[in-house]
């Protein structure tokens, strides 16, 4: 760029032509920055059928309340018709192996 010293009537031209260079500076960093931005890749996300059908299986748990209601039932049903008998050997030796683990006995 030169500047015309000996005619300082034409500082405009001067002006001009820095407002011009500071619009093409602009203009490259536009234009520089919508390049890079179409040159990225866009992040993606797949998840796998196996995730998806443990997912769903996560919420069926979560929503479930964890008792057999039916198992339940049954033995009601039972208990009220007299029916349901208890093994004492057996409840026995549950009490005492259930002790033992509370107390660290054997």
């Amino acid at each position: 760029m030169a500047i015309n010293v000996n005619n300082l009537q034409n500082t405009g031209q001067v002006k001009t032509d820095k407002v011009e260079q500071n619009q093409q500076r602009q203009q490259t960093t536009v234009q520089q920055n919508a390049t890079q931005t179409a040159n990225q890749k866009q992040d993606s996300v797949s998840i796998t059928p196996q995730a998806q059908q443990f997912a769903k299986l996560t919420d069926k748990a979560s929503n479930s309340s964890g008792v057999d209601q039916e198992k339940v039932d049954k033995i009601k049903q039972a208990i009220a018709e007299g029916k349901y008998k208890i093994n004492v050997e057996q409840l026995a030796r549950r009490i005492v192996q259930f002790e033992s683990e509370i107390f660290g006995k054997k």
